[in-house]
């Protein structure tokens, strides 16, 4: 019994849409359906939700306009000046930093390239002083080697007169014939 009941019920309601759809109502003398009142609810809540809307915002632009009236222009106008002279001032630094580091770099690439030239000058002045050093020690050496034989030459020649010599007197002592023996 208690599942015609539910669907006695759900019949009921069912009827009672149904003609809830179809019914007439008279608002402040207006012939309206339901779907017309939900509609006429929602343009009116629209209409609302936008005036708030409208009230916030107007709230917001005048509580900016009072904080605008407070600021004071011609100071912020001097701290952007203030800033703009600061950052004219920071780049012209930079700029005489630059200029400075670039003639730094310059004097120094020619100062290394003078000692670079003065360095090969003297590699160049120090291999040409060893080539006459090598040659002069190769001419004395020649010259020591040539004086050296001919000093051998001299005292061989001596000691072979000398040989001859003492050969001659030794001849002249053995042949003699007053020596005893």
């Amino acid at each position: 019994m208690a599942d015609k009941d539910l669907g006695e019920i759900t019949e009921n309601v069912e009827e009672s849409l149904e003609n809830l759809k179809n019914t007439e109502m008279r608002i402040f003398g207006i012939k309206m359906t339901p779907a017309t009142i939900m509609g006429a609810f929602a343009l009116i809540g629209s209409i609302l939700g936008t005036l708030y809307a409208g009230f916030e915002s107007y709230k917001a632009f005048q509580d900016m306009a009072e904080k605008l009236e407070v600021m004071d222009i011609e100071a912020v106008e001097a701290r952007n000046v203030a800033i703009e002279r600061k950052l004219d001032d920071a780049i012209d630094y930079t700029r005489d930093i630059k200029n400075s580091l670039r003639d730094d770099i310059i004097r120094v690439e020619r100062v290394a390239e003078a000692a670079s030239n003065r360095v090969k000058t003297v590699q160049d002045d120090i291999d040409t002083r060893m080539r006459e050093l090598s040659d002069l020690s190769r001419e004395s050496e020649k010259d020591v080697r040539d004086t050296m034989r001919e000093t051998e030459d001299r005292i061989d020649a001596k000691m072979e007169k000398l040989d001859a010599n003492l050969r001659d007197t030794l001849q002249k002592a053995l042949d003699n014939p007053l020596s005893d023996g």
